[in-house]
């Protein structure tokens, strides 16, 4: 059975409709190419609880303080939401899927769940470019170093590099 590791930081269906269906797509292919197994990693969110120090000298500045998130408010509820989603669209199409959550970066994420699991490719579902521009620009970024570790076997699907 092949085995594969989804990672996602944004919802698989949005990024699906605004890809023109290439993630969903490309899953029902690997299905029909036998049994498949897939773990979802559903990304945490974890900069949105964090006040970026720049923005609170802007905000001071001009007497408006950014609004933080609630102290109550769980980082992972969207994640395990998209996690349940993505978990359910995979079984639709007859593949065995389970979903873990990870608050750490991605390819500290990437590099835990594969460590103790053998997987025929990672594809990550995302919603932009992570790393900053000299990252990108010196391959440092995230993308790159998971490229490097995975070759061809990482497969991207990316709302922000996709020109169709």
């Amino acid at each position: 059975m092949r085995r594969y590791l989804l990672v996602l930081d944004m919802d698989l269906l949005a990024l699906d409709e605004e890809l023109d269906l290439e993630p969903i797509n490309y899953l029902v292919a690997r299905r029909e190419q036998g049994p498949c197994e897939a773990v979802v990693l559903s990304l945490t969110d974890t900069r949105q609880a964090k006040l970026p120090s720049m923005e609170l000298l802007l905000g001071a500045q001009v007497g408006k303080f950014p609004v933080a998130p609630q102290p109550g408010h769980d980082v992972s509820a969207a994640a395990e939401h998209r996690m349940n989603l993505a978990v359910r669209h995979l079984k639709a199409i007859n593949c065995r899927a389970s979903g873990v959550i990870s608050d750490q970066d991605l390819v500290k994420a990437v590099r835990s769940e594969t460590r103790g699991h053998d997987y025929e490719e990672v594809i990550v579902a995302t919603s932009g470019q992570s790393g900053s521009r000299l990252a990108r620009a010196l391959h440092l970024d995230p993308l790159h170093q998971l490229r490097r570790q995975w070759g061809k076997r990482l497969v991207l699907f990316s709302a922000a590099t996709h020109t169709g």
